[in-house]
């Protein structure tokens, strides 16, 4: 007797979630109220010379390009907390996302190992607050990242995040 074994396509997968969190996400270009805050996440891909990519400056001090796909392939709809962390004299902010957003960046952090996340921010201010390096496959859901943020934008974010999570009745 045959069988066939099934694949999973995790490219996929990572695209249907996206596809159905964009389904939840707010209108990405209305400005958030004075309470809410957004965060977009963009995968690095190499330029193609179409218009569904291109260059966006992190860090405001000594600005890196990092070309990017205009399209998030995460949002603040699929986020069920933020928080700062302590880290070493400094600090970074924690986002956690929800089962189906977790799976998300786990599959675009095993399939991008090495490629870097762009992350974007709209809180009062509107800009790109960091670019880490995918190093490992990230399970859990949750993303630590250090913001180009003084402490307290930082926390106009995560309350702001927290804020629509709330609003979006997120579960953790």
């Amino acid at each position: 007797m045959k069988t066939r074994r099934m694949t999973f396509n995790t490219y996929l997968l990572a695209l249907l979630a996206a596809t159905a969190l964009d389904c939840k996400s707010p209108d990405a270009s209305s400005p958030p109220s004075d309470k809410a805050a957004t965060l977009r996440l963009y995968l690095e891909v190499n330029p193609d010379g179409t218009d569904r990519n291109g260059p966006v400056p992190i860090y405001r001090a000594h600005p890196v390009e990092v070309n990017v796909e205009k399209k998030p392939f995460l949002h603040e709809g699929s986020i069920t907390h933020a928080s700062i962390v302590d880290e070493q004299g400094s600090f970074a902010i924690a986002i956690q996302f929800s089962h189906e957003g977790a799976m998300v960046l786990e599959n675009i952090s095993t399939v991008s190992k090495g490629k870097h996340v762009a992350i974007f921010s709209q809180f009062g201010d509107a800009r790109w607050l960091a670019a880490p390096i995918m190093s490992r496959q990230i399970t859990d859901g949750l993303l630590v990242f250090t913001p180009d943020a003084t402490r307290e934008e930082s926390d106009r974010i995560v309350r702001g995040l927290n804020y629509v999570a709330a609003k979006l009745k997120n579960k953790k």
